[in-house]
């Protein structure tokens, strides 16, 4: 494997002097958890701020959270859904045209192959959210039908429309905005100009030196390690919430603050030995079990389930988002409907876009544009929305069959409730059912390892971060998430609605790449000879 040593236009490594440099150097422990680096203080300062509050006044926070969600998606709603589409749009445009054969990262070839890569794709990406909202998410639209599609009397026609609003939700847009134009502009400015791998990279186009030292590039980094520290605590927190109940459901295991504590704590201790062993053990291995995992689970669910809706569903459920794409991803008419639903999901999105596009950036070298947006913006979300029908379409099917079987159980917005009352509905359901959850943990254990990692990273100003700052934000999250969930459900949801007020410094650091994306690629086809 040949690796090309290009760092045109005067920036390498050697001369990025302050707290952005990619450096492995020796050092005292506190050197070692990036003390030195500004943003450190500034993201680990406002999380405690944040934890302290809940503490001491959870009303008062949740006030102050509230009114910040209704003011961010108010005035940053429809930004947002222009920024995601736009940012789909000339992500496959860049991918068909002859900008599509650029290879990134300055390699001939992938240094990982395409099967454990997209593995690693798809757990980190997909998180928590692709088994409890999966099941939950089609019920909910089919109990309340979303704005734009309205009731239906025919149950069959809402429950198409119920899987296409969740298509929407985690498809073409909210894959695209987590990594295509991002990991392109990160991957041409660290791997060709030797610029850090950090957020702060985004701006270098624009702000130029101002966006790599002193507190501007601190302030970028910090807002973007808050958001998804928060977007990462809070599915780690409603694991704890959700094994717990569903563990009570099953084998009546008290549903409780001392069993959600075990859950949570065992997965610290997985996903931080799992950060300890990099990109190329633990997370790999973590990936390609759990998608083999959730492989032989949908095979179960196609022949012991409703098979011939789930394939009815998923190919009408398709065909409805792609005839109903635009009038989905810029529709206004319900500002209530969409503050829960579309714009919390792209603002939950948007605060990961950054820290993904660096993760991306990590395990992609020497793939296409073609294969990275293809992969991202086009293949993912056709398997997460085949992946929502295997789940979520049996649950309406079994809804149908027998009303209430799985809107009863849904009922409060009872997300492991749903997945249960669809599992308690197959054979063998409860081995089944540890099954999902066994997945589900996994799921999240995957994305808690990949965002320990490469919040080190940004701190650190390491590709290879040290083992104590890996420890250290491992450690750090998980312990939040105990003391949120401490409070009861009210602490990880003030953290789950804080994620979308996160996105709103987030979605400025994301918007040059609309611009940026397209030049840097056709600038590189230029120097490639393409």
């Amino acid at each position: 494997m040949q690796k090309k040593q290009s760092n045109a236009g005067g920036h390498s490594m050697s001369n990025i002097t302050d707290s952005t440099m990619m450096t492995d150097k020796p050092g005292s422990v506190l050197e070692k958890l990036g003390v030195d680096n500004p943003a450190f203080w500034m993201s680990g300062g406002f999380i405690s701020l944040f934890v302290l509050l809940a503490l001491f006044d959870n009303q008062l926070l949740s006030e102050i959270v509230n009114a910040g969600f209704a003011w961010s998606v108010n005035y940053f709603g429809p930004f947002w859904q222009i920024l995601m589409l736009m940012t789909f749009v000339i992500a496959i445009a860049l991918a068909s045209a002859k900008t599509g054969n650029v290879r990134l990262g300055n390699l001939d070839k992938p240094e990982i192959d395409g099967f454990k890569w997209m593995a690693i794709i798809l757990c980190t990406l997909l998180a928590g959210g692709g088994v409890f909202w999966a099941a939950a998410e089609p019920i909910a639209h089919f109990v309340s039908p979303p704005p734009l599609y309205g009731a239906q009397e025919d149950k069959m026609q809402g429950a198409f429309n119920a899987l296409s609003q969740s298509f929407m939700h985690w498809g073409f847009l909210a894959w695209a905005i987590l990594g295509s134009l991002t990991s392109i502009v990160l991957m041409h400015l660290h791997y060709d100009k030797g610029l850090p791998l950090q957020p702060r990279t985004l701006l270098y186009p624009i702000l130029g030196e101002r966006a790599l030292k002193g507190a501007t590039g601190a302030l970028i980094d910090a807002c973007c390690i808050i958001a998804v520290a928060a977007g990462t605590i809070g599915p780690i927190g409603f694991l704890g919430l959700q094994l717990s109940f569903a563990l009570n459901a099953l084998f009546g295991i008290p549903d409780g603050f001392t069993t959600q504590l075990i859950i949570v704590m065992l997965a610290i201790v997985i996903y931080t030995i799992s950060a300890l062993s990099g990109v190329n053990r633990g997370i790999q291995i973590l990936s390609r079990y759990n998608v083999i995992l959730a492989v032989g689970l949908i095979i179960y669910i196609l022949l012991f389930g409703p098979t011939n809706f789930i394939v009815n569903s998923y190919l009408q459920g398709v065909g409805t988002m792609i005839d109903n794409f635009i009038p989905m991803a810029t529709y206004r008419g319900d500002e209530g409907w969409l503050s829960w639903w579309t714009v919390f999901f792209w603002g939950w999105f948007i605060g990961y876009g950054p820290m993904m596009a660096i993760f991306l950036a990590k395990i992609s070298r020497g793939y296409t544009i073609r294969k990275v947006v293809f992969s991202i913006c086009i293949i993912a979300p056709l398997i997460t929305c085949f992946w929502f029908t295997v789940v979520g379409g049996s649950g309406l099917a079994f809804e149908i069959a027998n009303p209430g079987s799985v809107s009863k159980a849904f009922e409060g917005f009872n997300l492991p409730g749903a997945l249960l009352a669809v599992t308690n509905q197959l054979p063998f359901p409860m081995v089944i059912s540890i099954l999902f959850l066994i997945l589900t943990t996994i799921f999240i254990v995957t994305t808690g390892d990949s965002m320990t990692y490469t919040i080190s990273v940004v701190i650190s100003g390491s590709t290879e971060p040290n083992a104590v700052i890996r420890i250290f934000w491992g450690i750090m999250m998980g312990i939040t998430a105990i003391i949120l969930i401490s409070l009861g459900s009210g602490g990880v949801t003030a953290l789950q609605s804080f994620i979308v007020i996160t996105a709103v410094p987030v979605s400025l650091i994301l918007l040059p790449s609309l611009w940026n994306g397209p030049q840097i690629a056709m600038k590189m086809a230029k120097a490639q000879g393409l």
